[in-house]
């Protein structure tokens, strides 16, 4: 068994049950309404609280890495996703339902961190290790809403599946308990920054950190506009879909699902595609997909078309955050700290941006907050062609 599959395997299998994770969390939050009497405004706090608790473990995790060491960091951090998830099945006082829902994004943002830092550091600078790092994301992230309801059509109840993602979960903790990750930032070991003074690649060492480079801003800006789009198409697409009054419920619902059918099927081809084609003209290519297809899906209410545009959404969306991290690597490579940093920039769009649109819902209707989404799909396509602009510079 090789070692690098003996490195990736641990993240790759976290990255499945995590998926998995983020998508139960709104697939069981009807039933936890239900049974725990609370209202849709504490609902909307417990997911908030998940999202804000996401962001702060890039906070976190550098932090407690140099204070511990990664390894202990990341065991102890997943460790909080089984602890917690077991905590909300019991149902406690709202107040402790916040703390570990908190909790639950700091592991899961954890999971990421370090998933997306090992993969990076040892796939050579070539995307396709990312890339399908992210389709175990989707492929959990496809199965959670279907296993949930198996279990409870079978009769089972939603704790079950939530059993079941603790198990996973604390699976998980086990596999990165026997990862080796001394050698993988060898920049921040003593021995490695010995060896680095020694070697004849010394003056990578001294190259600017990434707080001094114009593409960790561009990139992360990027990724901070694409997760205010895709957390607003899984959060807020099937109310906008209902207000439109041409599908049925079942029919919005079904069509968020088909997104992550078409993220799975995107990430394979963007996987493969990333072997043969530059990574930055696939991120431009990409993002004047997403934004041919997200007008279109705004300027229409014909079904036909609304699935076409949902699904080539879904389909162009899959290869944007793995491609654009795998793009900035050469810049926050074996830094933690930038890293962290990146992925910060990123969570605070999936945040922001689902709370602008809910507010201008509010005042001016679902509709109309739908279509300031394009602001977003614009500026994508905006700093993806900066991106080129500055690597044909740097050529």
């Amino acid at each position: 068994m090789s070692s690098k599959f003996k490195l990736f395997f641990p993240c790759y299998f976290a990255f499945l049950v995590n998926g998995a994770m983020v998508l139960l969390v709104g697939a069981i939050l009807p039933y936890i309404i239900d049974e725990a009497g609370i209202n849709y405004s504490v609902a909307g706090g417990l997911l908030s609280a998940f999202a804000i608790g996401n962001l702060l473990a890039s906070f976190v995790n550098p932090v407690l890495a140099g204070k511990i060491g990664r390894k202990a960091t990341i065991v102890s951090m997943c460790l909080l996703i089984p602890t917690m998830l077991f905590v909300i099945t019991l149902l406690p006082p709202v107040p402790v339902m916040y703390a570990a829902f908190i909790l639950i994004g700091i592991g899961r943002g954890s999971v990421s961190i370090i998933n997306n830092a090992v993969v990076n550091d040892n796939s050579d600078g070539k995307p396709a290790a990312l890339n399908l790092l992210h389709m175990t994301f989707a492929v959990g992230a496809f199965l959670a809403p279907f296993l949930t309801s198996l279990y409870v059509n079978m009769g089972l109840g939603w704790r079950a599946i939530v059993y079941t993602i603790i198990a996973g979960s604390s699976l998980a903790c086990l596999f990165y308990a026997l990862m080796k990750l001394d050698y993988n930032w060898p920049k921040d070991s003593k021995k490695g920054k010995k060896e680095a003074g020694q070697s004849e690649n010394a003056d990578e060492s001294r190259a600017k950190p990434f707080y001094k480079s114009g593409l960790f801003y561009i990139m992360g800006l990027l990724l901070f506009l694409y997760l205010g789009l895709e957390n607003c198409v899984n959060g807020w697409f099937v109310t906008y879909f209902k207000s439109m009054g041409i599908m049925s419920d079942t029919y919005a619902t079904n069509l968020v699902s088909v997104t992550w059918v078409m993220v799975m099927l995107g990430r394979l081809l963007t996987a493969k595609l990333s072997t043969k084609i530059n990574k930055n003209v696939l991120i431009l290519t990409n993002c004047i997909a997403t934004a041919v297809f997200f007008f279109l899906l705004i300027a229409t209410k014909n079904l036909a078309v609304i699935t076409v545009a949902i699904a080539g959404l879904g389909f162009f969306f899959a290869g944007i955050y793995p491609t654009t991290v795998s793009a900035v690597g050469k810049v926050i490579k074996g830094s933690n700290t930038g890293m962290s940093m990146f992925l910060a920039i990123a969570a605070l769009g999936g945040i922001v941006t689902p709370q602008i649109i809910g507010v201008v819902a509010d005042g001016m209707g679902m509709v109309a907050a739908i279509v300031i989404l394009a602001l977003n799909a614009t500026g994508m396509l905006i700093m993806a062609f900066v991106n080129m602009k500055i690597n044909r510079q740097n050529a």
